[in-house]
């Protein structure tokens, strides 16, 4: 198994959440109610961000 690390970026918003993002992914966003859910749920966009790429032969580098 390939190991990548991508850097995320989590920021506060003004509404009392969170949104997340990886800088080299363009479009790989997500939001959480708190931090933990905003990390939860970006990696689960960076995997399906991945598991898309794949199937479409779209190659990401680092």
């Amino acid at each position: 198994m390939e190991t990548t690390v991508n850097k995320v970026i989590i920021e506060p918003q003004p509404e009392d959440d969170f949104t997340a993002y990886v800088p080299k992914l363009p479009g790989c966003v997500s939001q959480g109610e708190t931090y933990q859910e905003a990390h939860q749920n970006i990696q689960e966009a960076l995997e399906l961000y991945i598991d898309v790429a794949k199937e479409r032969h779209i190659s990401i580098s680092n």
